[in-house]
């Protein structure tokens, strides 16, 4: 079987698709609900989808209860996730000679992983949208601008810049947290105490960020995670600035082309007739649906005088542009969350409502913010001015000699090195680090499949071709990388710059002891 479908394209392809669809002849096209980049024939796009079908019905046959994760070929890399029941998102990727050997399928499966929960978080699962309007053209409409809006953060001119050999010290789909003293943390007590009394006898739940940082949540683990890599995205300080960059190894495009132009204005047009047709009030509702929603939208978002970080996307004739605050759906909740973002110098507050407990979304939201800045503004100052005289700046986890990340993927949480240290790396520590990260996922997948309770301890140190010790170990879960430039020559080395490092930073995780 040949993987030559997407030979014709130039650069990466990103495909969602409904295997329950488009199956008798002649309705194939119905089963593609967004492909990238939208210029592309259709003829071309069927032939990408059918050929991604068809690898996933053949493994199936070996593998029924595990999903196919990544094919090779000599030209392209196939990249699965299935996102819902029968609905898959495929990035392909075409290889050329300089980026062979830096692609990470785990990475790039990262991705689609990230921006399927994005759109669920502010529209709701992708099979509810299509039960819900069998033509699909909602689902269609909403998933082109915000997959969109979403691959804007790669573009580079017409073409997605994707994580590379570079990269290989960060990890998406965690969280960062900020380590903070014991004063602090019962300052950030008392004040989402404060936070969660903002409508009278319901209690809302809320998260504290300072810089790009986690310091506080009152929301389950999952709904913690997509509301954080939102604020990250595009809600910190960082992101809103015209200078900011809200992850880090990510180079920012500012390229629209007339195809996207086109996708979102269908897309408006799809929510604006489905609208008319419908009283639903869930994310990807009413309140989204009407104004065309479009949360990952840059240049709309904006922070008021007042603090409160807001999108003009709602516009009438009588008002103009006024503030529109979106309606989100919380997984682990299960419920409907207005989100209110507050931010005071370094500090971002996001407090989320539950919508069943505000009659009237704005006016109850107004009163939310009345209370916010009457009642827990001294408590926000406060915080933030302990957590600035106690920050140690954009170096604060550097560990000198070692270039690392610690993930807990249980937890989903990470620490790595600041990025202005990574680079210090040379490309031949970077490029060995990232292969054998690629050969780690190989092996993590292998290992879940053949036993999903258990998690297999995996151990590796090599020698780069600079001589840098690149290290790979997993223990009880938790997994640390690291490089080692201008170290020793024997493994003992290696070895026990990874015991100092497990005993003094990781409580003895990685110890063998």
């Amino acid at each position: 079987m040949g993987l030559s479908s997407a030979a014709d394209i130039d650069g990466a392809q990103l495909c969602i698709f409904d295997l329950r669809r488009g199956q008798q002849e002649g309705q194939e096209l119905d089963k593609i609900l967004f492909f990238h980049p939208a210029d592309c024939p259709i003829l071309l796009q069927l032939s990408v989808i059918g050929l991604c079908e068809g690898i996933i019905t053949f493994t199936r046959i070996f593998s029924p209860e595990d999903d196919c994760e990544v094919i090779e070929s000599d030209k392209h890399s196939h990249v699965f996730y299935q996102a819902e029941p029968d609905i898959w998102m495929v990035l392909v990727v075409q290889k050329i000679k300089d980026n062979e050997s830096t692609l990470r399928f785990g990475a790039l499966q990262g991705i689609l992983k990230e921006s399927h929960s994005l759109f669920a978080m502010f529209h709701g699962p992708i099979r509810t949208l299509l039960d819900r309007q069998p033509s699909a053209e909602f689902a269609r409409g909403h998933l082109h601008t915000f997959v969109t809006d979403y691959l804007s953060d790669f573009s580079v001119g017409k073409k997605l810049q994707l994580p590379t050999y570079r990269d290989s010290l960060t990890e998406r789909g965690t969280v960062q947290m900020l380590t903070v003293s014991r004063e602090v943390a019962l300052e950030v007590q008392s004040l989402t105490t404060v936070l969660g009394s903002c409508l009278r006898n319901v209690i809302c739940q809320s998260i504290v960020l300072f810089e790009d940082l986690l310091v506080s949540t009152t929301l389950p683990l999952d709904d913690t995670l997509n509301l954080y890599t939102y604020a990250i995205l595009r809600l910190t300080p960082s992101a809103l600035s015209s200078n900011g960059n809200s992850w880090s190894y990510l180079r920012k495009g500012g390229y629209v082309n007339a195809d996207t132009t086109l996708s979102s204005a269908n897309g408006a047009a799809a929510a604006e007739r489905y609208h008319s047709r419908s009283r639903d009030t869930s994310p990807g509702g009413q309140n989204q649906m009407h104004h065309n929603f479009r949360p990952l939208q840059r240049e709309k978002l904006s922070k008021g005088k007042d603090g409160f970080v807001a999108a003009d996307f709602a516009t009438t004739e009588i008002r103009g542009a006024v503030p529109l605050n979106p309606i989100l759906w919380f997984h682990q909740a299960e419920e409907r969350m207005y989100l209110c973002v507050y931010q005071h110098k370094n500090l971002t507050i996001l407090l989320v409502i539950p919508a069943s407990s505000l009659i009237n979304g704005e006016e109850g939201i107004a009163h939310v913010k009345r209370h916010l800045l009457e009642n827990a503004s001294q408590n926000i100052v406060s915080v933030e001015q302990k957590l600035s005289r106690g920050w140690g700046g954009e170096n604060a986890y550097h560990v000198g000699g070692y270039r690392y990340i610690l993930s807990d993927p249980n937890r989903k949480v990470s620490r790595a090195s600041p990025p202005g240290k990574v680079i210090t790396l040379s490309k031949d520590s970077l490029l060995a680090l990232n292969r054998l990260r690629g050969e780690v996922d190989l092996e993590k997948s292998r290992a879940k499949r053949s036993d999903t309770t258990h998690d297999k301890d995996y151990e590796v140190c090599i020698r780069a071709k600079n001589n840098a010790w690149i290290i790979a170990k997993i223990s009880r879960g938790k997994e640390l990388y690291m490089a080692i430039e201008k170290g020793g020559e024997t493994l003992l080395y290696a070895s026990t710059a990874v015991e100092k490092f497990s005993n003094r930073y990781c409580e003895g995780a990685f110890s063998t002891d």
